[in-house]
């Protein structure tokens, strides 16, 4: 993350929020639907969760490959577009061309950054993803 300088403060270049500020505790944090792609040997789950940090600490895995912003709609798009590589449930092979559309999504960075981009923006009213 870079800061930038606004009037005497210093800002975070991707969100806009204030160097040492934080949203109130006492309210609810705003829902930011996730497509999520982990790793167990050389299969994927493709998954989708409103609530990553839980999901994810509920699902044996390996490593967190990406996160893509989307609902159940966005996850059941990409189950149909890897369904001959399906596995089995939400499962699928670990394919040259599954591997291509991960590193595509990680262009945009580290998956736990983007979402903390995301939660930043949307609390901020600045969200373009709707």
């Amino acid at each position: 993350m870079h800061g930038v300088r606004v009037g005497d403060a210093w800002c975070c270049a991707d969100c806009g929020w204030r160097y040492g500020d934080a949203p109130d505790p006492d309210l609810p944090l705003p829902r930011i639907d996730v497509v999520y792609y982990i790793r167990y040997d050389d299969r994927v789950k493709i998954g989708t969760s409103w609530r990553p940090r839980q999901r994810l600490a509920s699902i044996r895995h390996q490593e967190l490959l990406a996160f893509e912003r989307g609902d159940r709609s966005v996850e059941q798009q990409r189950h149909r577009e890897f369904a001959t590589v399906r596995e089995g449930g939400e499962w699928f092979t670990l394919t040259p061309e599954l591997r291509a559309h991960i590193a595509a999504l990680r262009r945009e960075g580290d998956p736990w950054l983007l979402y903390a981009r995301w939660l930043s923006r949307t609390l901020r009213g600045l969200d373009d993803s709707r």
